[in-house]
Order: C-alpha cells, then sequence, then structure tokens
C-alpha cells in the first residue's frame, strides 16, 4: 500500500512537471515574439525621430493621444505596466483584458519616441501577463493555474526585455509580495523566461552586456564603503518612490480632465527640457551606457600603462552628466507617467541608480563603473523590493565579480527603502524591522508605520531624561 501511494504521488509530480514544462514554454514562446514586436517597433521609432532634434515638442499631442487610447479603449493600460499586473493578480483573479496588448504597445511606443520619461519593460510585463491570461480563459484554465501562467508572463517579458532570463524569472515571483516568493511558480518562470528571452534573440533583439573589470582586492574597508553605497541607494529609492506619489497627488489634485492633463504634463517636460537638455527624455540609454564600463579595444592601451580603461572612459564620459541628473530623472518621470504617458518605471531605475552611482563614486573617490553598476541594481531592489532578482540581474549583466558586492547593496538598499514600493499594490508580508510594527497581509500603499511599544517606551525615557 505504502509503495502504491509513493508510485501515485510520483506519477501525478511527474505529469506535473511535464504539464508545467509544456505550457510555461508555450507562454515565453508568445511573450517572447510579442516582445520582439514592440521592441523593433520602438527602435525604429526612436531611430525615426533623431532626424527631428525638436521632437519633444510633440510631448502634449503625444500624451493626449496616450490618455485617449486608455480611456476609450483599455483602461487598464493605465499608468505603469507591472503595478497593473500585480494589481490584477492579487485583485481580480489574474484577470486581465486582452485589449491591453494592442493599447499599451501604441501608447508607450508614442510616450517613449516623443519624449515621454518611461521604460519598456513594463509595457512588456502588461502585455506577457495580458496574454497569458487570454490563453488561459481561452483553454478553459482554472484561476489557480490562470495566475501561475499570468505570472510567467511577467517573468517572460521581463526576461526578454533586458535579455536577463534568471532575474526576470525570480522579479515574476518576488516582485508580488515584499518578503515571500511562491515557490510553486519557479519552474514555470524560469522557463518561460529562459524560452522568452532565447525567442527574442533569435528574432534579432539584442542585449548590451557590460563586464565589470575593475573591482579592488577585497577588504574590510571597501566592504564598509559598499555597505554605505546600499543606504545611498535606498535613500535614492525613497526619494523616487516619495516624488512619484507627490506627483500623482499633485496631478488628481488639479481639476481638468485627464486629456487638459496630459497636454499641460507635455508643456511642463518641454519647459524642463529647455531649462536642462534633452538627455532626462525617453529611455535614457545612452546615459546609462556612458556611467557604465565599457568593453572597447581602444581602450586596453590604458591597461600597459598602469591606468584602468574603465576610470578613463567613465571620467572622459562623465563630463557631460550633472551630478544631480538622477534627481532630474525622477522629477521627468514623475510627471510622464503621472500627466498621462504610457511605459514602466524600471528602465528609469536604472538611469537613477547608474548616475546616483556615479555621484557617490564622485564623492567618495572610487571607481565610477563599478559604483554606477552597483546603483544600476541596488536602486530596483529598493525601489521594488527585489533584492534577489537585483542580485541575480548583476550577475547576469555585469558578470560574476561584481556579483557578491552588488548583493550586498541590493540587500542594504532593500531594507533602506523601508516599507514602501513603487508598486502600490505589492502585498507586504514582512516587517523589516522588529522595532517598527506595520500591518501584514495588506498593500502596501495602505500599510502604516509606527515603532513597536518597546522602542516608544525606549524614545520616551531617552526625551524625558
Amino acid at each position: 500500500m505504502l509503495i502504491r501511494k509513493k508510485i501515485a504521488e510520483e506519477t501525478i509530480l511527474f505529469f506535473s512537471i511535464l504539464k508545467w514544462v509544456l505550457l510555461s514554454t508555450i507562454i515565453g514562446a508568445i511573450v517572447g515574439a510579442a516582445s520582439t514586436i514592440f521592441l523593433k517597433i520602438l527602435n525604429w521609432s526612436i531611430s525615426f525621430r533623431e532626424e527631428f532634434p525638436n521632437y519633444f515638442l510633440l510631448m502634449p499631442l503625444a500624451f493626449l493621444v496616450s490618455v485617449l487610447l486608455v480611456k476609450y479603449f483599455a483602461p487598464e493600460a493605465e499608468g505603469h505596466g507591472t503595478e497593473k499586473v500585480i494589481e490584477a493578480i492579487h485583485k481580480k483573479d489574474s484577470n486581465i483584458d486582452i485589449m491591453v496588448v494592442p493599447i499599451k504597445l501604441i501608447a508607450t511606443i508614442i510616450t517613449i519616441t516623443c519624449g515621454g520619461s518611461a521604460g519598456k519593460e513594463g509595457p512588456c510585463a502588461q502585455i506577457g501577463a495580458s496574454l497569458a491570461s487570454y490563453f488561459s480563459n481561452l483553454f478553459k484554465f482554472d484561476s489557480r493555474d490562470r495566475r501561475k501562467l499570468v505570472i510567467c508572463g511577467i517573468s517572460a517579458g521581463f526576461s526578454s526585455v533586458f535579455g536577463t532570463p534568471l532575474a526576470g524569472a525570480i522579479f515574476g515571483v518576488e516582485v508580488l509580495f515584499v518578503g515571500n516568493m511562491i515557490y510553486d511558480v519557479l519552474l514555470p518562470s524560469f522557463i518561460s523566461g529562459v524560452t522568452s528571452y532565447q525567442v527574442a534573440e533569435f528574432l534579432g533583439i539584442g542585449y548590451s552586456k557590460h563586464t565589470v573589470s575593475f573591482v579592488p582586492v577585497f577588504s574590510e574597508v571597501f566592504f564598509l564603503k559598499v555597505v554605505l553605497a546600499g543606504i545611498f541607494f535606498g535613500i535614492c529609492s525613497i526619494i523616487f518612490i516619495e516624488i512619484m506619489g507627490l506627483f500623482e497627488k499633485l496631478s488628481s489634485k488639479i481639476k481638468l480632465s485627464k486629456p487638459y492633463k496630459a497636454i499641460l504634463g507635455g508643456m511642463m517636460l518641454i519647459g524642463l527640457t529647455f531649462i536642462f537638455s534633452d538627455q532626462f527624455l525617453g529611455l535614457g540609454i545612452e546615459t546609462i551606457d556612458s556611467c557604465l564600463p565599457r568593453e572597447k579595444n581602444m581602450w586596453y592601451a590604458f591597461e600597459y600603462m598602469g591606468f584602468n580603461p574603465n576610470i578613463i572612459y567613465s571620467y572622459l564620459a562623465n563630463g557631460s552628466i550633472v551630478w544631480y541628473a538622477f534627481f532630474l530623472k525622477i522629477v521627468f518621470t514623475s510627471i510622464t507617467l503621472s500627466f498621462g504617458g504610457s511605459g514602466g518605471v524600471v528602465t528609469p531605475i536604472f538611469f537613477i541608480g547608474a548616475t546616483s552611482g556615479m555621484l557617490f563614486a564622485k564623492l567618495m573617490a572610487l571607481d565610477i563603473a563599478t559604483f554606477s553598476a552597483i546603483g544600476f541594481v541596488a536602486l530596483l531592489a529598493g525601489a521594488a523590493n527585489t533584492p534577489i532578482a537585483a542580485s541575480l540581474m548583476a550577475m547576469e549583466i555585469f558578470g560574476p565579480t561584481i556579483a557578491p558586492y552588488a548583493a550586498v547593496a541590493c540587500v542594504v538598499s532593500f531594507f533602506m527603502s523601508g516599507h514602501r514600493s513603487i508598486y502600490p499594490s505589492q502585498v507586504l508580508l514582512l516587517k523589516k524591522s522588529e522595532s517598527i510594527d506595520v500591518s501584514i497581509g495588506e498593500d502596501i500603499d495602505d500599510v502604516k508605520v509606527q515603532l513597536a511599544p518597546r522602542e516608544k517606551s525606549l524614545l520616551s525615557k531617552f526625551f524625558h531624561n
């Protein structure tokens, strides 16, 4: 009898594995193809606009078109995509309207092409989740399987955008809850992420890799600098989250309809562009790349003279990046996403992380490329509460040398950012400190934070004395 039960259990598990290998491969292939279409059109649009130096003057019109498309065809496509998917998983039984796919694609391309400061990962995650939801409903899957497939859609979308299948897979299961991962989705999430990445690469999507070759020999002093960097990036995450929330509140208080707000937001960004520069518009890939390590043969000559090529390149390339670049990108992104623009937040997070890493390195007289790379991932860990996915991303993009240091900074940034998130619909399942009382199991946006009774008592005694 015992042997029969064991055989029955293992047979069920075997067929369950086969089922999810097949389903997640299909979802990964579908999402990889859809992401490729989106990315190719977006890349073509950005290349086309380069012929027009004043393209950003079209931002009011672009935001208006984006708002009208979302309002009349797919209200679920509003805002930055990943947040809406998290909300759908927690509150709508993972049901997402299929119209999100074309509307999100068009609205995001229009927004970014005309200069809106937004990312490309949110739309791909939302498009992937929407396709997975439609696939689930088409084949009559129950709510539990639909939820798994929608998470696979998130992972596949993230993986195909950045070329990071491991980080993408973990991001899909880590971003839903703060302090908990859904382990039964790990296998399908990994498979869908890898498949999506392979399909997108096969169809012609290229990915940037920046190998960090300069990391000093480990020492206690350098380790403390990495911890300090993690604290700094956690504070930058807080600034980003709070300013995003501030502009969302400001937008809600303006007594205008959404189309008029869209025009107003576009005009605000035009004014800021004339005051500062167009460096903070769109994806900002050029600025991110100039902060990160480069693999160019012309720089290897410096190695023979005793200099590190990344240091030389970074100092020359970063001459045009102002020290407050990270703050301006926060403002540009907040206006874009609060006043009708469509897109994600992760690409702006990379910009903010890389430029704030450059600032930290200059202040501390450290290697710019190394700490820009650490900031690139640590800000994601702090703002999105995804330290594991961010640590894996460091390894996939920058190589294994920097991975241990980046992981430390990611974890420190995660704790430093507190009980807040760039994704308000994340569910909080972890107290980041026993000295703080928070409500576990609520949306992170609804969480009330206060000192634990013991800490209140200690503070009371301290001030009384």
